[in-house]
Formats: structure tokens, C-alpha cells, sequence
């Protein structure tokens, strides 16, 4: 019964079809979903990196068209930093 409570669930830096949250339980941290997740949320992070320096660049002398699509970017990868912020909050939590 114990090792039941153990397994905590780990939200994913993905979503399903429907757009809902999806989660992990698992006490496996190295398993191929485990990694997989890592994996995406590496990218992600990577992306929002790279996104956030192209802004910085481009802000001071862009058109609008071009700022509602840095803007819709924008958006999009602040969104995946903060699922997997979240996700990893998460899990520190359930550590202490």
C-alpha cells in the first residue's frame, strides 16, 4: 500500500487532444516517457530562449504584422515555460 502512495503524478509538457493536461505516474524517473518529457521540456525552454532573444532584436524597428506573429510566439512559448515551471514545482514540492 505504501509504494501505491509514492507514485505521484507528473504533469507533462504536453497536452492531450482535447487540449486537457496529461500526467505520468509512474516511480520509474528514468523510464521512456520520464525522458521523453525531459527531452520536450529542454526544447521548450530552448525555444523560448531563442524566442525571447529574437524579440529583443527585432522589437525596436518591426511592423505591425510582424509583431502580432512575435506576439502570437510569444505567447506560445511563455505558455510551455510555465507548464513545465509548474510541472517541476511540482515535483520539488513532493521532494521536501
Amino acid at each position: 500500500m505504501e509504494a501505491e502512495s509514492a507514485r505521484v503524478p507528473r504533469l507533462l509538457p504536453w497536452t492531450g487532444p482535447e487540449g486537457n493536461s496529461c500526467s505520468l505516474i509512474t516511480d520509474d524517473h528514468g523510464g521512456p516517457v520520464s525522458r521523453l518529457a525531459d527531452a520536450t521540456e529542454s526544447i521548450q525552454l530552448g525555444m523560448g530562449t531563442q524566442l525571447l532573444a529574437h524579440a529583443r532584436d527585432m522589437l525596436p524597428d518591426t511592423p505591425q504584422g510582424e509583431l502580432r506573429f512575435l506576439a502570437e510566439r510569444l505567447t506560445e512559448a511563455l505558455h510551455d515555460v510555465l507548464r513545465v515551471a509548474e510541472s517541476r514545482g511540482l515535483r520539488l514540492h513532493r521532494l521536501n
